[in-house]
């Protein structure tokens, strides 16, 4: 009986990454920017998601790159919650959306940072506190006026509400989540790190140029005022 149930865990398991990965993988920012004539991943910071799509694209494309950026975490949850079994279940689901959007199928595996899959996959696994999580960004934006700041502190200042209402094991669960999406924006830092250390070689090796020539010059110079 045990064995049968940890056999049934397992599908889930697999059901939940798999059906998450492939939400996830399909390319909303890019289907929706294809539209207009720009690729993200080449343009801005390269990332295919909301933050640089709200810089290229016009307000109501980058709302609907937001919209079905956060579509995708709740399908992708929602998914897992349909699967039933362990509450760990639509976590699982939600990891594989988020997976998807960093590495989508459809998209020759260059995806964005799964900032707001992450969001949609918490107002599934935890409503209340992301609702709560969502009113702290708009007051926040409210009074300051600018959305970043208001985005920054909901984000981070979900996981200790949902603390007040959620076991520890849930909390440490979203936790995990938000770990993923700090390895993508480290792992994309040391990527912008080392193009723009391959761009300066080439202005180096210019500027080493430039001095020896001025070198020469001058010494080609003084040579010829000592010969006269």
């Amino acid at each position: 009986m045990l064995a049968a149930v940890e056999f049934a865990d397992a599908l889930r398991v697999v059901a939940g990454l798999l059906g998450g990965y492939l939400v996830g993988s399909i390319p909303m920012a890019g289907i929706i920017a294809g539209r207009h004539g720009v690729d993200l991943r080449r343009v801005g910071d390269r990332n295919p998601g909301y933050w640089n799509a709200r810089q290229h694209l016009p307000r109501r494309a980058a709302v609907a790159v937001f919209i079905g950026d956060v579509a995708k975490g709740v399908v992708g949850a929602g998914w897992g919650r349909l699967l039933g079994g362990p509450w760990w279940v639509p976590w699982v689901a939600a990891a594989g959306a988020m997976a998807g959007h960093a590495w989508p199928l459809f998209a020759g595996r260059r995806g964005g940072r799964s900032v707001l899959t992450f969001v949609g996959a918490a107002g599934v696994v935890a409503p209340i506190p992301a609702l709560l999580a969502a009113a702290i960004c708009v007051v926040t934006t409210a009074s300051t006026r600018r959305f970043a700041w208001g985005a920054r502190i909901g984000f981070f200042g979900f996981p200790l509400v949902q603390a007040c209402f959620d076991p520890r094991a849930r909390v440490a669960a979203t936790g995990a989540l938000m770990s993923f999406i700090g390895l993508r924006f480290g792992r994309a830092a040391v990527a912008e790190r080392a193009v723009a250390h391959a761009s300066a070689r080439p202005r180096h090796r210019r500027l080493g140029r430039t001095i020896d020539q001025a070198s020469r010059a001058t010494a080609a110079g003084s040579a010829s005022g000592e010969s006269q």
